[in-house]
């Protein structure tokens, strides 16, 4: 039996452009003893609608939410309208704001003569109102044309629910063409998967062949192009593709063989659409496209801008480095000086080179060139990076407010758009990039667009490590272009000379491990074994760093699942740093126990709650009675989850090398076995390495390490910045 509740709308706290909206409901009848307390009282409803006014009653199914911040909530899942059904009611309709003209005295003679059927009466035929004393032509126009389009509404509703939409979709295509609906589904369904960002490719077609839609339609044919050209560009992380590799992955989305006339029509119905891009027999999604013009043109714009003046630049410098207490190498000193003068700078090295050093010489040079106060630095000057713990870690080393990306431009995840862009751009004059080898084509762009033309840009990041998750490959394509200033940063700290880490990972970059590197100094161990011992190994190096903070000990691998996978390793970090316990409340989901005092990540970006992608925190408290909440602790942030949200983290005693990127930890575990197989390669290898601050132990197979360092296949991603920066935009 389904959960309802009945009432009336009482008014809206938030309504966004699909129809989600989130308002205050007052019941008056439910099925649920749980919620008879509500029965004369409001309850907050969350749900998508295509109208909700305060004078019908309505039915609400759905069932009881908590939310983190507003506490219970119902959530609607589908809604009905109740038909007014006594007399005082349908008075009261009648009269209400919808029917213009039409007052109390009006409607109570119509009442009078038509009775309970009045509605239906005024539908079916509108001339049984001429009779009726006080009654005008234009009044029983109105009336039944209001009438009319009211209910057309919820029988598009229901039509759309028939062709097998989920109500909430039914709700935001509705709210997205209204009467049009069923005339764009009838004339080409895919049309919603371009127009509403929360349409996918699989869900519409599976609708469209459900109502007679050929499997060889143009239409067809056209969307699921689209649709491979994206997955293959978000699982690949290329920008283009050739017209034969979407020929040959076509047959597997649609289900048959396309005539090669066929294919060439819906190539050309796309380009003349403009949702691709051909270029020399490159194809683009014509997002792609533009983010990757629009990367190019506003770099080339900033580098060719002409440098600041250089009045008083060097003493200011050299006041750096007694005001620090450092001496800089000339190659840091090319990069602060560059950092001022030019518009648009890369500064690249790898680990132990300084450059987060450098990253605080440069905005204390701004603040005291442009003589700025620290307040008004704040105003001027952004630090972003693309991860929360990589913020964090800028914030902490310059001592300055840091932010991720997402967080900078205000993203909305309900609208999936961001509020700072080009119609909103944010104010500041300077910004600094960290860990810019993360940040993808689309991002990129998103960010520029948030900016002004002319604010300066320092990229600061190892383009050795792995590429963004997202398609694209910014840093490493402006570096490899060759036409924007770079400054590269070889030369090591002492501390970096003394470590063995270091060279290890400068020996995987030049795919020649040293093998008498291992064992020699506490900071690098190897311990080889076979692959059956290798989590006997784990079990105990972890319970030699059981006590250790959960920020300083991470152990990093490529893969999921099998023997000495993560969610095996997780299973026996679990067992060492947090046993199960009667004075420990637990809850399951999935197949995993969560225990409080748990070491968690976080799988997605939440805004909303200062937490993302990444960030690593504790079970503070599980409570199961009455209800069902996780609280979760990010270094003092304490964000609440309820089963809505459960699948945003997982256990963290073991994470992905993705997973790590943008942070770092006193300890570093790092299996190394041939099982990994295709996952071992030397970006992957080389992140995972620079992740360890202090210590590393690397266990399996040596074969394996030098297997990964010499595999460097897996990093070639197709994209076309360098070249347009070289050759020009084609």
């Amino acid at each position: 039996m389904e959960t309802y509740i009945k009432g009336t709308f009482s008014r809206s706290i938030y309504e966004s452009s699909s129809g989600y909206m989130v308002g205050v409901f007052r019941v008056i009848e439910t099925n649920q003893e749980d919620l008879s307390h509500y029965v004369g009282r409001t309850i907050p409803f969350t749900g998508y609608f295509h109208e909700l006014n305060t004078f019908d009653t309505y039915q609400f199914f759905g069932k009881v939410v908590q939310h983190e911040k507003y506490g219970e909530q119902f959530q609607v899942d589908r809604y009905e309208r109740c038909v007014p059904e006594e007399k005082d009611g349908i008075v009261n309709f009648l009269s209400s704001d919808l029917f213009k003209g039409i007052g109390e005295k009006k409607a109570k003679a119509i009442v009078d003569v038509l009775g309970k059927d009045t509605l239906k009466i005024i539908l079916e035929n509108p001339n049984n109102l001429i009779l009726i004393p006080g009654i005008t032509e234009k009044n029983i126009q109105l009336l039944h044309s209001q009438l009319k389009e009211y209910e057309s509404s919820y029988e598009i509703i229901v039509s759309l629910t028939e062709k097998g939409f989920s109500s909430r979709d039914a709700m935001i295509l509705y709210n997205y063409y209204k009467k049009r609906t069923i005339e764009v589904f009838d004339e080409n369904p895919y049309q919603f998967i371009l127009d509403i960002y929360d349409m996918h490719f699989k869900k519409i077609d599976q609708i469209a062949l459900k109502n007679n839609m050929e499997k060889d339609h143009p239409y067809r044919i056209q969307a699921a192009i689209l649709y491979v050209m994206e997955e293959v560009s978000n699982t690949y992380g290329h920008s283009y593709y050739s017209r034969d590799e979407i020929a040959f992955l076509l047959p597997r989305v649609l289900g048959l063989e396309i005539s090669y006339d066929l294919l060439t029509e819906a190539f050309e119905a796309l380009e003349k659409d403009s949702r691709i891009v051909i270029r020399e027999d490159k194809y683009y999604l014509r997002d792609m496209y533009d983010a990757e013009c629009l990367i190019v043109k506003r770099i080339r714009i900033l580098s060719h801008n002409p440098d600041q003046n250089e009045k008083g630049l060097d003493d200011e410098i050299h006041h750096l480095e007694t005001f620090f207490g450092i001496t800089y190498n000339p190659q840091q000193l090319d990069a602060i000086r560059k950092s001022y003068l030019k518009d648009f700078l890369i500064v690249t090295g790898g680990p132990g080179t300084g450059k987060t050093t450098i990253m605080k010489a440069m905005l204390e040079l701004y603040r005291q060139m442009n003589h700025l106060s620290y307040e008004r630095l704040q105003e001027k000057v952004a630090l972003l990076a693309p991860t929360g713990r990589a913020a964090k870690r800028m914030s902490e080393a310059t001592m300055f407010p840091a932010s991720t990306i997402h967080r900078f431009l205000k993203w909305q995840k309900e609208q999936n758009r961001f509020q700072v862009n080009e119609y909103n751009k944010s104010k500041i004059e300077f910004l600094i990039l960290d860990e810019s080898s993360m940040i993808d084509t689309y991002l990129m762009a998103h960010l520029l667009r948030g900016i002004s033309s002319n604010c300066k840009i320092v990229m600061v990041g190892d383009d050795h490590q792995l590429p963004s998750v997202g398609p694209g490959q910014v840093l490493h394509d402006v570096i490899q272009s060759k036409a924007i200033e770079v400054v590269e940063l070889t030369e090591l700290y002492r501390q970096g000379k003394d470590s063995h880490i270091i060279h290890l990972a400068y020996d995987i970059r030049h795919k020649n491990i040293q093998r008498d590197i291992f064992n020699v100094s506490e900071d690098l161990t190897f311990i080889e074994c076979p692959d059956s011992d290798v989590m006997n190994q784990i079990r105990e190096i972890c319970q030699t760093y059981q006590e250790d903070s959960y920020h300083d000990f991470q152990i990093l691998a490529p893969m999921y699942k099998g023997l000495c996978g993560i969610d095996e390793i997780n299973r026996v970090g679990q067992s060492i740093f947090n046993p199960k316990s009667s004075l420990k409340k637990e809850y399951r989901i999935g197949e995993v126990d969560f225990l409080e005092n748990d070491k968690v990540i976080q799988l997605t970006n939440m805004p909303e709650d200062n937490v993302y992608n990444g960030d690593i925190g504790l079970i503070d408290q599980i409570k199961t009675n009455p209800k069902k909440e996780i609280l979760i602790d990010f270094d003092g942030n304490v964000v609440k989850y309820t089963p809505t949200n459960f699948m945003n983290f997982r256990l963290a005693y073991a994470i992905s090398i993705h997973k790590s990127q943008g942070s770092e930890f006193d300890v570093v575990v790092i299996p190394c076995v041939k099982g990994y197989r295709k996952m071992l390669y030397q970006k992957l290898i080389y992140t995972a390495v620079t992740r360890a601050k202090q210590k590393l132990y690397l266990i399996g197979d040596m074969e394996a390490l030098e297997m990964a360092a010499c595999n460097t296949y897996e990093d070639e991603r197709r994209t076309t910045i360098c070249d347009f920066l070289v050759s020009g935009i084609k």
